[in-house]
This record gives C-alpha cells, sequence and structure tokens, in this order.
C-alpha cells in the first residue's frame, strides 16, 4: 500500500518578503515624498501643453517613458490609474494610447501578482477553510473566464484582481493572457477621453472619469463579462447533467 501523498512547502525565507517590502516602501517614498500632488487633474492643467510638445519631439522616448510609468504605477499599487490612462490617450491617441497603456498595465500587474504569490501563498493555502478551497479548485479550473469576467467588469479594483489570482493559484501565462485581453475594453473607453483632453482643457473643462458607469459604456463590458462566463456556466450545467 502507498503511502499518502503529501504536499510539499516551500520553506520560508525573509527573502520571499523582499518584493513585497520594495513595494510598500516605494508606496511610502510615493507619498513622503509629496508625488501624489502631481497625480491630478490640476497638474495636468498646468503642463498638458508640455507634455504634448515633447511626445511631439521625441514620441519613441515618452512612449517608452510612458510604459515605464504605466508599470510602475501599477506594480505599487499607485493611485491615479485612469487619469493615466486619460493622459495616454492625449499624447498618443486612440490606438497607440490603447496599447502602451495595456502594455504597461499588464507588466505591472505581473510585477504584483509574482510579489503576492511568492510571498504570501503559502501562507494564504495553509489557513484557508473548506469554502475557500473549493472556490480555489474552482477558480482554477476555469481560471481564464474568471479573471476574464473580473478584468472586463469595471466594478472590481485593478489591485485586488491582482492579487486574488496569486492567492488562487492561477498560473502564470493564463493570469498574462487573461489581464491583456480583459483590459482592452475598459482602456479603449479611458483612452478614448484623453483622445479629445486637448479641446477640454482649453475649454476650462475636466474630463469626466465617470463615463465608464454610463449604460450605454457599462452595459456592453457586462455583456462581454457574460459572454466570458459563458464557458464557466456550460461546463457547470453539463457536469450536473453527468452526476444526474
Amino acid at each position: 500500500m502507498n503511502p499518502p501523498a503529501t504536499t510539499v512547502k516551500r520553506p520560508w525565507s525573509i527573502r520571499r518578503l523582499i518584493p513585497v517590502a520594495v513595494i510598500v516602501a516605494g508606496l511610502a517614498l510615493f507619498y513622503s515624498l509629496g508625488l501624489n500632488r502631481y497625480v491630478g487633474l490640476d497638474a495636468l492643467r498646468a503642463h498638458h501643453a508640455q507634455l504634448e510638445a515633447w511626445t511631439a519631439r521625441d514620441p519613441a522616448l515618452a512612449a517608452a517613458a510612458y510604459i515605464v510609468l504605466y508599470t510602475v504605477a501599477v506594480a505599487f499599487s499607485l493611485p491615479g490609474g485612469a487619469l493615466l490612462t486619460v493622459i495616454g490617450g492625449f499624447l498618443f491617441g486612440l490606438y497607440l494610447g490603447t496599447a502602451y497603456t495595456v502594455v504597461g498595465a499588464t507588466l505591472g500587474s505581473i510585477a504584483i501578482f509574482l510579489a503576492a504569490r511568492g510571498a504570501f501563498r503559502d501562507v494564504f493555502v495553509a489557513r484557508i477553510g473548506p469554502f475557500v478551497k473549493r472556490m480555489e479548485a474552482g477558480f482554477r479550473e476555469n481560471a481564464f473566464s474568471y479573471l476574464l469576467v473580473l478584468r472586463l467588469v469595471p466594478l472590481f479594483p485593478f489591485w485586488l484582481v491582482n492579487l486574488v489570482p496569486a492567492f488562487l493559484g492561477v498560473p502564470l501565462g493564463t493570469y498574462v493572457l487573461a489581464t491583456f485581453i480583459g483590459i482592452v475594453p475598459g482602456t479603449f473607453v479611458f483612452v478614448s477621453i484623453g483622445n479629445g483632453l486637448g479641446a477640454i482643457l482649453a475649454a476650462g473643462g475636466s474630463p469626466d472619469l465617470s463615463l465608464i458607469l454610463q449604460p450605454s459604456i457599462l452595459i456592453p463590458l457586462l455583456g462581454l463579462a457574460a459572454l466570458a462566463a459563458v464557458p464557466v456556466i456550460y461546463k457547470r450545467v453539463v457536469g450536473r447533467k453527468a452526476k444526474s
């Protein structure tokens, strides 16, 4: 008779906390230096002309700087992601702005996913109860569809959706693909706001970042989320019929 299988746990090491410590330190530094003052509409109004001129003068460097900045903002869970997306549309236009933002957001999401998985995954697994274990099994079985739904619906905080899959054992490849695809529609909406930002600022107005919650935008996004959930529903219906 074979002995029961045992789960091999990775030995705990303080080094596993280093990525999380870096993120926390970066967030503290961001606020202690008062950099949050530069993430707002007032700062954008004051410097939008200089940003636009710099982008026109050196578009490749501006694009690289924007992607790096967006990656850092997501990785450190800094505020102002929606406004930064709008700025991407303002500086690079609808299609390039969407592409650069999706790349930056995906890279930042990978960083926070890996940090959370490396530091806290084993602790989470050791403490979860039976209900969460069943949820974890269901999430892992339908990880791509679940993640796609969470990414498509703009009602869930972006940072939270970055963390949950890390704790529930979602493979990195599935996480990256679902993140990359799932954030495109919402990003496109915010970038489209920024695409006409110059005229808005010239008229003394402010971009309406709540536009994504308007029924004309939210309903199609919810429809895409429902479509992404179809494979999960289908599996459950077929599974119940097979058991009956």
